[in-house]
């Protein structure tokens, strides 16, 4: 067995002041506080996973050292897991051929911190109807009595990933469940990741409500800004019209202690600047140099990420200077948030998307400028337009660091995702795919007289069609927006 030789072993952490086990939870058989792993994953980045449960719950990952419980990752026939801690020395978790995406191994890893399936509500009845003269499995759509299950006061999940599709388990004679409100017949099955009720599940479960982080309410300096501030996001607008050069308005966060050993964060925010080209926007981060946007005129906001590694208490303070020239307008900044994982490594933004994706030739695409992976090879990210889909790729170029580089570029893993710009980050339902660079990674060539020469292009030939963009918030304002992560071999896990 495969897994069973891998030396990276984790478990699961919850905070420290879960110290008793409620009676009834939902979706759990066995209270569990830790779950050591020995893991192996596919095409599925083992930082991603752990980041994943970082960002949006209060459960880490850690080496494992002696524990008797935990759970062995395998490449198994089949996805499943036991439900809650049932099994000493090497509880099994599956993920085999065809489960090694995000949202599969997010749901068996829910099934090991004590998750039933959503339609094995004791309430499901009122929500959803199970065609039994159709299921394969009657066992795979039973419900989980109240007696051992609570619903912890969240509404029926239509888009919980623990929920399953509309076809699963059939036997060729229709659908297996019906959903009493026909809108959400094609919802439920969804595969993107947890749905923001699976989290709120999940950190109640845990009481985890003391541990998430993000910004959290502000405060303002200086004479030319408001702000506003909802439930979910901050935004900021300084008028620049009025005023000397020189003038400023400030917003801080309150200071902000790293939770994580691994002392990585990624600041995330949307900018717009109706002012002059001279105004900037300066961001202050204490004990940091300094960063700054200059102040050219945009039609549409921009998201933008700045990649921190704090190892002690830390403020972030966002300053517009007013410039020189005459302005109308001013800066505006809304949805900040700060977390502790890894930024994207390149982000491309396509306004005005839905017309560009209608309007373009076939084949015809977007590509970003040539970018740099932390071993120095170069590529490039493109979004490929075929009228009602479209295509993510990423294609390798000739760089400054070829001689001295491994070719082919094997090992390497590629993950795309089309960004659900919900304000909360804890809310967002991202699509994401990944896969593992092979055989076709070789040094580009030169064909003809190219300064830069780029190798063929590699990635999914239909990431999304254009119905599944009207989904969410993957358009907001008209734009979407796509990224992706370049990770070295030595940050993945390989077969």
């Amino acid at each position: 067995n495969e897994a069973a030789k891998s030396p990276n072993n984790y478990f699961v952490n919850v905070g420290p002041e879960l110290q008793q086990w409620q009676q009834k939870f939902q979706n759990t058989i066995k209270p569990i506080q830790r779950i050591p792993h020995s893991i192996l994953l596919f095409h599925v980045n083992k930082n991603k996973l752990i980041s994943i449960f970082r960002l949006k719950t209060c459960i880490d990952f850690k080496p494992r050292d002696a524990e008797v419980f935990y759970i062995s990752i395998q490449k198994l026939d089949g996805c499943y897991s036991y439900i809650g801690r049932q099994v000493a020395n090497g509880q099994v978790l599956s993920i085999g051929s065809g489960c090694d995406s995000k949202a599969i191994v997010e749901h068996e890893f829910l099934h090991a911190l004590g998750f039933f399936h959503e339609q094995s509500r004791y309430d499901r009845d009122d929500f959803v109807t199970i065609v039994w003269n159709n299921i394969l499995k009657e066992n795979n759509f039973d419900k989980a009595g109240s007696d051992i299950s609570t619903t912890h006061e969240t509404p029926y999940d239509y888009r919980s990933v623990m929920h399953y599709s509309k076809d699963a388990f059939n036997n060729g004679n229709g659908s297996t469940i019906i959903t009493i409100d026909p809108k959400f017949q094609n919802v439920i099955g969804q595969r993107l990741e947890m749905s923001h009720y699976d989290v709120l599940e999940l950190n109640r479960l845990y009481n985890c409500s003391k541990y998430l982080k993000n910004v959290n309410r502000t405060t303002d300096e200086g004479q030319m800004f408001s702000i506003n501030s909802g439930e979910v996001g901050y935004f900021m607008h300084v008028s620049t019209a009025t005023g000397q050069e020189g003038d400023t308005a400030q917003l801080e966060t309150q200071r902000m202690t790293p939770q994580r050993d691994c002392h990585i964060q990624c600041l995330q925010f949307y900018y717009y600047n109706s002012g002059n080209e001279s105004d900037t926007l300066n961001i202050w981060i204490r004990d940091f140099p300094t960063f700054f946007l200059l102040g050219s005129q945009i039609s549409h906001w921009r998201l933008h990420h700045v990649s921190l590694n704090a190892s002690k208490n830390f403020q972030v303070v966002f300053e517009v200077r007013k410039g020189a020239g005459r302005s109308t307008g001013g800066f505006s900044v809304d949805d900040i948030n700060l977390y502790e994982t890894e930024c994207p490594h390149l982000s491309l933004q396509i306004d005005d998307f839905q017309r560009v994706l209608n309007t373009s030739a076939l084949g015809s695409g977007i590509y970003s400028s040539r970018q740099y992976s932390s071993e120095g090879y170069a590529y490039r990210f493109a979004v490929i337009f075929y009228k009602t889909y479209f295509k993510l790729s990423v294609q390798l170029l000739s760089g400054d660091y070829d001689n001295q580089l491994e070719w082919p570029c094997l090992g390497r893993q590629m993950t795309f995702q089309m960004l659900d710009q919900t304000p909360s980050i804890q809310q967002q339902m991202t699509k994401q795919m990944s896969f593992t660079t092979s055989g076709e990674a070789t040094r580009p060539s030169k064909n003809n007289n190219q300064t830069v020469y780029g190798g063929p292009l590699v990635g999914f030939s239909s990431f999304a069609f254009l119905e599944e963009t009207q989904d969410r918030e993957f358009l907001k304002g008209g734009s979407a927006i796509f990224t992706l992560n370049f990770q070295g071999r030595s940050t993945i896990l390989s077969r």
